[in-house]
């Protein structure tokens, strides 16, 4: 089974980098590569092309014990998909959409071996958030966190506060699907928990 050293997370995102130092996989991270998302026929497609592509563009700082690592988090209501929102105006009409629903997180990867093999999933969670007041609408926009998080809102922060339950993967509706990853990449002959420690 090959082994690897760390990953080369290809993502601004501190959730993403969360998550990873919370599974005490060592990993550094390059984020100053360019990628313009597209939207695809299918929200799926779309989450796992636009992974391919950030992977694709950031992996020239791969070296040869790294396994790069890209994601593409989205949203998904009534077959409308909600990226992150330019303003505070269309965070607003978001987070009334999802309001007193049910949606869809999908978090898409992409792993790159030094090889150049390409490892690519996705994972799908659902989330279904309380009915929300005025007043909590207008808290937590003024909070600035849904301005730049898929679906404006964050899991992880404020917006815990917004959601009734969630069905399924936590991390994904976070960002990135660590258990998936993991067994994706078993499945592949590559155990990432031998990373762990090193």
């Amino acid at each position: 089974m090959k082994e690897y050293k760390r990953f080369l997370l290809l993502s601004s995102s501190p959730r993403r980098r969360e998550i990873l130092k919370m599974t005490g996989i060592p990993f550094r991270v390059y984020s100053l590569f360019s990628v313009t998302e597209k939207i695809y026929e299918t929200p799926l497609k779309t989450a796992v092309e636009n992974a391919v592509s950030k992977v694709l563009a950031g992996c020239e700082k791969q070296e040869d014990d790294e396994l790069a690592l890209a994601a593409d988090t989205i949203v998904i209501i009534d077959n409308q998909v909600l990226g992150k929102p330019k303003d505070s105006t269309e965070a607003r009409t978001f987070l009334k959409l999802l309001s007193g629903k049910k949606h869809t997180v999908i978090t898409g990867f992409a792993v790159r071996l030094p090889s150049g093999k390409l490892i690519k999933g996705y994972e799908e969670s659902g989330v279904v958030f309380k009915n929300l007041s005025e007043d909590e609408l207008s808290w937590y926009l003024n909070t600035g966190e849904p301005l730049d998080k898929a679906g404006a809102y964050g899991i992880q922060g404020y917006g815990a506060l917004l959601v009734k339950r969630i069905e399924g993967d936590f991390f994904n509706v976070m960002g990135l699907p660590i258990a998936k990853i993991y067994d994706i990449l078993l499945d592949n002959n590559i155990d990432i928990k031998k990373m762990v420690g090193r």
